[in-house]
């Protein structure tokens, strides 16, 4: 069995076919999902989806590049729904920042305000966070300390392989890995892996993005973290089975709605 950690089933390339995705991701031993929050627009298709499936959560967030939509009552109106298990995915990305250096500041600036403000909503409302990092980890790794975001942990969603980032590990922080481990240039990953907490680690497509080898250049969907799973298994010398017991139990121990469905 295994857990799509972070699969945007809310996206529009999935309109069209979502219920064939979905059971074909369940016939092919992926038995839960979760689908993150980033834009609020969304929500309304990520709840009806949750309210469809029992194998399908959602979380409620302002990923950073929307950051001038964050709207606590927004936040406060949607995390009370029974299959709102978390909150973001919300963090820091300076890989698109403003060429002005006074405009590339002030966003940085409200990147990090915004982010704080999810995790101490996290904390008020006891629920794991999705966090995601691009180019910011020792920022990243500063604020979740600061703040003591390991009253609720979380996920480094599609961790990037930053060394900086496995202290994280200490302070009630997952890893979740997806198709990039597949990837040919994907070595410094593999180099690190290794290095993350076995009890750390957790799987996630970030559908449709991101599509594992050899499927690159597709949609992405739940059923290919098979491929991650068994990409997994072979980087840290364990069966597949195994690897999929060992991140399902890591999923149920940090969202803990997922034991629902067992």
């Amino acid at each position: 069995m295994i857990i799509d950690t972070h699969i945007h089933l809310d996206n529009k390339q999935y309109y069209e076919d979502i219920d064939e995705v979905i059971n074909r991701a369940l016939e092919n031993k992926v038995k839960g999902f979760l689908i993150p929050g980033a834009d609020f627009n969304d929500l309304p298709q990520a709840i009806k989806l949750a309210e469809k499936y029992d194998e399908v959560f959602f979380a409620v967030g302002i990923h950073p590049y929307d950051i001038d939509m964050y709207d606590e009552a927004i936040m406060e109106k949607y995390v009370n729904h029974p299959k709102c298990i978390a909150i973001g995915e919300c963090g820091l990305d300076y890989y698109r920042l403003p060429e002005d250096e006074e405009e590339k500041q002030q966003n940085i600036k409200k990147q990090k305000e915004v982010f704080i403000a999810q995790i101490e909503f996290a904390k008020k409302v006891k629920k794991p966070l999705i966090v995601h990092i691009r180019d910011a980890s020792n920022d990243s790794r500063e604020i979740l300390i600061d703040t003591n975001a390991k009253e609720v942990g979380g996920v480094l969603h599609c961790y990037n392989a930053s060394e900086h980032l496995l202290p994280l590990s200490e302070h009630n922080f997952y890893y979740g890995i997806g198709g990039v481990l597949t990837f040919k240039n994907a070595r410094k990953l593999i180099e690190v892996l290794s290095k993350v907490p076995k009890e750390k680690l957790i799987i996630e497509t970030d559908g449709p993005y991101l599509t594992p080898h050899p499927h690159r250049g597709k949609r992405n969907e739940p059923f290919y973290t098979n491929l991650v799973a068994e990409k997994m298994a072979e980087l840290l010398n364990m069966t597949k089975d195994e690897i999929e017991e060992l991140t399902t139990n890591n999923a149920i121990r940090l969202f803990k709605e997922f034991s629902t469905i067992l």
